[in-house]
């Protein structure tokens, strides 16, 4: 009979639990003493519990399939106070403005779950404190029993369990703002008695940060002749909120449990732009200063129930509730006096309910069965004026409504062949139907996508420190309910529905014809695991995708507009395909430089270097590359603690090189070279009391790097878009009351 790794940690630490036991008895001079001063009857029994705690790199090695593990180490190194800041440092993770991307591949490719489940609509990470979360799991390639919506890969959040002790953790943080320290608070609580355990995080927060943004034009003016401009603006970024996580398990018997999971997310958020013009050709088009502000709010609830009927089976069962409230009120202001003013709000209402039965077909064999249903319906309203006057009477101030439906089924089926063998075989139906209403008819569209996945592992010896994983699977991207809402956004600079507006700045329209992007993937890669507990890793990937998704701008006859208009619509374009290699490495610098540094040295290393390539075959190359996806990424980083004093010190290194992307035959995009440097220490007092010194110099607030973003066309027009922020610092007091 083969035991997971797990299993036989706490076989193996119950003899020495034992051993010291009895030694402790053998100190005493005499039998232990009850209260009443009775010698206890030794027909007593008592339960020792053992529980063995692995390692992030433990997980990883023991995971059926393959995938990265970040436990509390990394999320606390850095003294982060939000998750993207966390992310960014991965290996093969970047932060762009659409949040976190694997593979160097936007928005939708990456699949982000939290707790198993995607993401809520609206849901913030740039403002969940890694203090609440668990663990980060990286998966290169989907599996049935999560979406597959995950061509690039998926990022897992496990937010914080219920613990099995009482805990008191307190962190106290100060963030350099503009004008003055931002406070944070993060508090966790945890109770356990009997069969309940109670956990409740609570996060505190603030930001206030400014970023130099500059913005350089070339494009035709008010004339309709050339015109070139450049206006700078430190735009001003502050807000405050709040988080709570409680959670409840009931552990009715050994194989029944309950658990309850809700959180609360809640913020209020505020954008200022003032900028300053400088005119180098003809009469051009500028931005207006602007004013933003708004409320967003998160509200889940997820119900678990766990029951192992026999020692072969088990069945489990969630429910979940989700709510997002959001609202936004936007005001351009020209010579001082309102100009534009654009007023929203957003309700997005979500039921789920999922479960899964497991069945053991012998000692290394499971078969499992589920599926996944989720309901929800959205409602936004929007109203944009004119200097008082309503823009697109027969779009804006109509509320739309849509409703989404999603149902999967799958099945896998875990088998270890052999010590060395291990094959995971799943197959996934999801099927995704949209509606959405506004002014016009109801817009129907529906993408379904059967998902056959295979992931194999083969262990070179039974201890399994050097395996190669390989997975084939079919993974897609859907189109979101923004992308196929048929409802129009004029550009901002270009209002007048008489006029025409530029091929740099046009209106924007969703597409209900839509189709989902198909991808099949090839994953292959080497793991070689140290006795120290380090590892390194070779992998490639490869993913042939068809009906690519790309924004392509035309100009067209439109019903808002009484003149053609540049309109910038989504539209399946081509076929692409991407690949790479992936190459990671950590552990302590004396076990993998033994020739150089000693093997008693506490310094630990780690790094990592990525290569991709794309190809979109309706374009030529030699930049026809996906959108964003960067020739190659490479992160260095290390780990230091101090002999002579209760110090630690590191420090992280991101890379990241200057590129062009052929968005269309007329359109390239150029980014500059990025890079992020983050440097701690941390001073520990005493076992429970620590505090944290954090720099970052890169990024910009809540994740993004520094850059620049230069969009050129074939005729010479162009628009450049440079942000820059100063070094954050963060300063963190760790207390365990």
């Amino acid at each position: 009979m083969r035991l997971p790794p797990a299993r036989l940690g706490r076989l193996a630490a119950v003899p020495l639990a034992l051993l010291a036991h009895q030694a402790a008895l053998a100190q005493d001079a005499g039998p232990p003493v009850q209260a009443d001063g009775a010698a206890p009857s030794s027909s007593t029994t008592q339960r020792i519990e053992v529980t063995a705690r692995q390692s992030a790199t433990d997980l990883r090695r023991a995971a059926r399939v393959a995938k990265q593990i970040y436990g509390r180490e990394e999320l606390d190194k850095f003294g982060d106070t939000n998750a993207l800041d966390v992310m960014r440092r991965l290996p093969g993770v970047n932060v762009g403005s659409d949040g976190p991307r694997m593979r160097g591949l936007g928005a939708g490719y990456t699949q982000i779950l939290i707790n198993g489940d995607p993401m809520p609509p609206g849901f913030a990470l740039d403002q969940l404190n890694p203090s609440q979360i668990e663990r980060i799991e990286v998966l290169r390639a989907p599996t049935a029993e999560q979406s597959a919506q995950a061509i690039a890969g998926t990022i897992n959040i496990i937010l914080k369990e219920a613990p099995r002790r009482s805990q008191r953790d307190l962190r106290l943080g100060l963030t350099d703002g503009s004008q003055r320290p931002m406070g944070n608070l993060n508090f966790t609580l945890g109770e356990s008695k009997g069969p309940w355990a109670l956990s409740l995080p609570v996060s505190l927060f603030e930001w206030k940060r400014d970023t130099h943004v500059v913005y350089e034009r070339r494009m035709p003016g008010t004339d309709g002749a050339t015109a070139q401009a450049t206006q700078t603006t430190d735009a001003d970024n502050w807000g405050w909120g709040y988080n709570l996580g409680p959670r409840l398990n009931w552990k009715f018997s050994d194989e029944q449990t309950l658990s309850l999971a809700t959180f609360l997310q809640k913020g209020w958020w505020n954008n200022r732009f003032a900028y300053t013009p400088q005119v180098t050709q003809g009469n051009p088009v500028l931005d207006d200063d602007q004013t933003q502000h708004g409320t967003w709010e998160n509200r889940r609830l997820n119900l678990t129930w766990v029951n192992r009927f026999t020692e072969d089976q088990r069945i489990e069962l969630r429910a979940g509730a989700q709510q997002f409230r959001g609202t936004s009120d936007s005001t351009t202001l020209r010579q001082g006096a309102e100009n534009l003013r654009n007023i929203s709000s957003t309700k997005d209402e979500g039921l789920s309910q999922a479960g899964k039965y497991s069945l053991l077909l012998g000692e290394a064999h499971s078969l499992t069965a589920g599926w996944d249903l989720e309901a929800r319906e959205r409602t936004e309203s929007r109203t944009v004026t004119q200097q008082g006057q309503p823009v697109l009477q027969a779009y804006e101030g109509v509320p739309f409504d849509a409703r989404l439906r999603r149902q999967a089924f799958y099945v896998q089926d875990e088998w270890e062949i052999s010590p060395q063998w291990q094959l995971y075989l799943g197959l996934r139906q999801e099927t995704i139907d949209t509606e959405s209403r506004g002014s016009a008819e109801a817009v129907n569209n529906r993408s379904s996508v059967l998902s056959p996945l295979a992931h194999l592992t083969y262990k070179f010896d039974a201890k399994g420190r050097d395996m190669v994983r390989a997975s084939l699977t079919r993974s897609y991207r859907g189109a979101g309910i923004g992308a196929l809402l048929a409802r129009p956004t004029l550009a901002g600079a270009y209002t007048d529905t008489n006029a025409a507006n530029t091929e740099l700045a046009p209106d924007r329209v969703g597409n209900p014809a839509l189709k989902p992007e198909l991808a099949t993937g090839l994953d292959i890669a080497f793991e070689k695991y140290l006795a120290g507990g380090g590892m390194w890793s070779v992998g490639v990937f490869h993913r042939r995708i068809t009906d690519l998704v790309r924004n392509v701008t035309t100009l067209r006859t439109v019903p808002w507009a009484t003149v053609p208009r540049w309109v910038a619509q989504p539209q399946n374009f081509s076929r692409a395909i991407t690949q790479g290699v992936e190459l990671e490495i950590k552990g302590r610098a004396g076990e993998l430089m033994p020739a150089l540094v000693d093997k008693t040295s506490a310094l630990n290393l780690r790094a990592s270097l990525n290569l991709y390539r794309s190809k979109v075959d309706a374009l030529p190359g030699p930049d026809n590359r996906l959108d964003g996806q960067q020739p190659w990424t490479a992160t260095l980083g290390f780990d230091q603690r101090l002999k002579t004093l209760p110090l630690t010190v590191g420090g992280s290194l991101s890379l990241n090189p200057a590129y062009d992307t052929q968005l269309t035959l007329a359109q390239t995009q150029r980014r500059s070279r990025t890079h992020t440097i983050d440097v701690y220490g941390q001073w520990v007092f005493r076992p429970g009391l620590s505090t944290r010194l954090a720099v970052s110099q890169g990024a910009q607030p809540f994740g993004p790097p520094n850059g620049t973003t230069t969009t050129l066309l074939a005729g010479g027009d162009f628009t450049r878009i440079e942000r820059k922020t100063g070094p954050q610092v963060n300063l963190s007091v760790d207390i365990r009351l």
